[in-house]
């Protein structure tokens, strides 16, 4: 699948993945602070954002998507940077590509399987009926029925537009993303990677544990896991200077 992607910056490519219910409008700030650095590209994956959508989901087949960007762009030597399911599908290519890269970042994401948690999500939007909608106040009036917090709704909502004048639709996939939960909160394969690779989890989030570490140095054994603090899940919206300095600090030394 041809993914949409934006385009910032000249030099060494430096491509962003970003996660589940997210598109590339998500990295625009933290994109343009790179782009004084590196050529970046931000993708939209499959079913989210301006990309296509599909019935066929699964991290093999993002990765080949992703691959295939690679390969359009002629991309090279390239810094790969992914949140959470991007921070998977991150992983899985460089277990399989690692000749295309010089380094990985994971964005709050383990190697481990993980439990359904995403049920309040899904049913807040799988409930919401856009066709009787008018404007997002609306839409933001449903949700916070599901979800206390304002900056999650506010992101689910970033994936609202007006398809045309009065109908309002999803950048995003809903009935596919529920339907392959499952498989999206899988684990990793365990093929060891010799990129070097920094994980950076929020100390809020549970994402990452302690725990997990030694199996994530098994599979990354050229890995560091560094933490910041007073930061959940959505670490480089919440500590966003912070979050800068960690990756520059990585990819610069």
């Amino acid at each position: 699948m041809k993914l949409h992607y934006r385009e910032l910056g000249e030099g060494k490519p430096f491509v962003i993945l970003h996660g589940l219910f997210g598109y590339s409008d998500n990295w625009q700030t933290h994109g343009k602070k790179l782009a004084e650095y590196y050529r970046v590209i931000m993708v939209d994956l499959r079913n989210h954002g301006h990309s296509d959508w599909s019935e066929e989901f699964s991290y093999q087949l993002m990765v080949d998507d992703v691959k295939e960007l690679f390969d359009d762009l002629q991309l090279e030597e390239a810094v790969l940077l992914g949140h959470s399911m991007g921070g998977k599908v991150a992983m899985l290519f460089a277990q399989q590509f690692s000749e295309l890269l010089d380094k990985l970042i994971v964005v709050d994401m383990g190697v481990k399987a993980y439990p359904p948690h995403h049920q309040q999500i899904l049913e807040a939007l799988c409930t919401l009926d856009l066709s009787k909608l008018s404007n997002r106040l609306e839409a933001d009036e449903h949700l916070v029925k599901y979800i206390d917090s304002f900056a999650v709704r506010q992101f689910l909502m970033k994936n609202i537009y007006w398809k045309e004048k009065g109908k309002l639709g999803w950048r995003m996939n809903i009935p596919v993303l529920k339907r392959e939960m499952d498989n999206i909160l899988g684990a990793l394969e365990p093929q060891e990677c010799l990129v070097q690779t920094l994980f950076i989890r929020g100390g809020l989030s549970n994402y990452i544990l302690d725990d997990d570490i030694p199996q994530i140095e098994a599979i990354f054994p050229d890995s560091d896991v560094v933490t910041i603090e007073n930061a959940g899940h959505w670490v480089h919206a919440e500590q966003q200077e912070l979050f800068m300095d960690e990756v520059l600090g990585f990819c610069l030394r």
